[in-house]
């Protein structure tokens, strides 16, 4: 029996029909499905970017979801973050996506984090992790998963998105590509735009949390080329998208040691 074939034996008949059509995929395969039963990610952020990457991990088949977030639905979030309903106005961000994983997937096992993430924390959450989602619109929270991933040697899908435009890269340096730091220095972090001052078209936020779950599932099961040392830019408004290769920098204050 080959390793496939072991994989398939693995999945239940409900598994099967649930996956079905990413288990067509013979790139994907059963080995690709068990490896995204297998992993545990943390997912930073349920707004505009964690709801829709969020989502679509769980009914990937992603089998263990952390998700972290310490802020409360509000109305005006509900024009994006699809993953709230009117009814959840109030609640935690996380506790409501977690209701709605349950309700596409419920194989898939959520752990609530509903607080804001500060270093120690942040490590201690990674350290049990194959994979960490950066959704986050705070650019502190963003240095310090990027300081948590480069201890625990574990990858970072990380997105931004603002106005109709949007960018996103895999950083990996255990690997021998760049962190997030590379790409922004902490100084810089102040002048960044944000969706609550300059605004967001729903779907940008879409498009870009979805690339999202995309790039976790090709970094969790091996399928496909990932955008490691890669930063793509996206404007929605034009459909102008471009790839830029992403060099570490050999002074960066976070990686350099790396190397």
């Amino acid at each position: 029996m080959n390793e496939s074939q072991e994989a398939a034996a693995v999945l239940s008949d409900d598994q099967l029909d649930r996956y079905s059509r990413q288990l067509l995929m013979p790139e994907f395969d059963f080995q690709g499905q068990q490896k995204l039963i297998d992993s545990t990610v943390l997912v930073v952020g349920l707004g505009g970017l964690g709801c829709p990457a969020a989502l679509y991990l769980a009914a990937a088949g992603v089998g263990n979801l952390i998700l972290a977030d310490g802020d409360v639905v509000e109305l005006n979030n509900l024009q994006r973050q699809i993953a709230h309903s009117t009814s959840d106005i109030g609640l935690n961000k996380a506790r409501s996506v977690a209701a709605s994983i349950a309700a596409i997937n419920p194989e898939v096992s959520t752990t609530i984090v509903a607080s804001m993430l500060d270093q120690a924390k942040a490590e201690k959450l990674v350290q049990d992790v194959d994979l960490v989602v950066d959704a986050t619109d705070n650019y502190p929270i963003r240095f310090i998963l990027n300081r948590a991933c480069i201890g625990a040697a574990v990858p970072m899908v990380s997105a931004a998105a603002v106005r109709t435009e949007g960018q996103i890269s895999v950083f990996d340096p255990a690997s021998g590509g760049p962190c997030y730091r590379c790409l922004y220095p902490e100084d810089g972090a102040d002048n960044a735009l944000s969706c609550s001052e300059s605004g967001v078209l729903a779907p940008v936020v879409g498009v870009l949390g979805s690339l999202l779950a995309m790039e976790a599932m090709k970094v969790l099961s091996g399928f496909g080329e990932s955008l490691r040392d890669s930063l793509l830019i996206l404007d929605l408004a034009t459909m102008d998208v471009r790839r830029l290769t992403l060099p570490p920098k050999a002074d960066c204050p976070d990686c350099a040691h790396l190397r």
